[in-house]
């Protein structure tokens, strides 16, 4: 029966390290606050005018398509992950396309606006792709510039301090072999607390749905007045009042996640008879260290069961279980036959979970 594994896998993360002290010239922080709070000692800063989440998903995936043995012409599908794209539109799966050389193949590229959990919806659709025999080469790349569009003031702090950029890729390919490959993936969401964690402004809304929800009235967000034909959509109140950052209540987020993260894991470790013992590595979204120790203990596994790495790169999003998956498989802390299992929780609120037999 054909099923898919990761062939290849591969990450890029900028040179420029901004530590937490880096931080305090900014704003209002110290390192012993971030710490604290985040776990976090230090994140990557793209460098400005030279990369972009194209370029360094680019980094990353050619990487990934060495270690899979193949050439970028040999790849017939492109899923890219991302909540900080080059561009509003189009998406960077096609300028990944541009910079990899390979735009005559005019292979299909999707992409994929599920935050924190976009990696493992990416790696579930690459999945069925491959297992329905339609793709045999997918890319799937998870690539964050996050440093470009946050808030590096001290009202921002609660936010800017936690992220970070990078990219990893993946190649998908199909497999025969039963004792390896993806076992299951299961994806969830509610949008009941959509606005929890959001990058709400500029947006189509106009307000709609503060005003429905009872989050505040169109005033609030600048629209105090009918919007004319022609007229651009980012208000003078939005910049006044630095609504034009991501927004985020830290505590509503952190206490959804540390439950969602268990649930879904055990409900892909029921789906193939397996329990928490039987993992050998969980790499958990690099949300915060907190959440994934809190995790951790929850599921009563050990030090060299898990793997985190959001001390030195912060939480790089839909980029960071790729990075963090390739950084153990280079430590060899995981190895041929070991059970892995990834896990994400984020912004929508979305969340899902992966078994995979390495």
């Amino acid at each position: 029966m054909l099923r898919s594994k990761i062939g290849g896998i591969g990450y890029y993360v900028p040179e420029q390290i901004a530590t937490n002290d880096d931080l305090t010239k900014l704003m209002d922080t110290s390192d012993e606050w971030i710490q604290e709070r985040t776990g976090i000692k230090e994140r990557r800063y793209g460098k400005k005018h030279d990369e972009t989440t194209a370029t360094m998903g680019t980094a990353a995936a050619r990487i990934a398509i060495e270690r899979a043995g193949i050439t970028p012409n040999e790849i017939d599908f492109i899923i890219f992950a991302t909540l900080s794209p080059d561009y509003y539109f189009p998406g960077s799966g096609v300028l990944l396309q541009r910079e990899l050389g390979i735009t005559k193949t005019e292979i299909g590229a999707l992409d994929i606006r599920n935050q924190c959990s976009g990696f493992i919806y990416g790696l579930s659709i690459a999945d069925q792709f491959v297992r329905t025999g339609m793709y045999k080469n997918v890319l799937l790349v998870g690539s964050e510039m996050h440093s470009m569009g946050l808030d590096y003031s001290t009202p921002g702090r609660n936010v800017t301090v936690i992220f970070g950029d990078g990219a990893g890729a993946v190649v998908v390919q199909p497999t025969e072999n039963e004792e390896e490959g993806i076992l299951t993936t299961k994806l969830h969401s509610d949008g009941t607390y959509a606005e929890k964690l959001a990058f709400i402004s500029p947006g189509s809304h106009g307000g709609y749905h503060a005003k429905k929800l009872g989050l505040g009235t169109e005033e609030d967000f600048g629209f105090d007045k009918e919007i004319e034909f022609g007229e651009i959509f980012t208000t003078q109140k939005m910049m006044d009042e630095r609504q034009l950052y991501p927004q985020m209540e830290g505590q509503f987020v952190f206490k959804l996640a540390v439950t969602k993260f268990p649930e879904v894991i055990n409900e892909a470790l029921d789906d193939v008879g397996l329990k928490t013992s039987d993992i050998d590595m969980l790499i958990p979204h690099q949300a915060n260290l907190r959440i994934s120790q809190f995790v951790q203990r929850r599921l009563g596994l050990e030090d060299h069961q898990v793997h985190n790495n959001i001390m030195k790169y912060g939480n790089t999003t839909a980029a960071s279980i790729p990075i963090a998956l390739c950084e153990a498989i280079d430590e060899g802390k995981v190895k041929k036959g070991d059970l892995v299992c990834l896990a994400a929780f984020g912004s929508g609120f979305t969340w899902g979970s992966a078994l995979l037999r390495w």
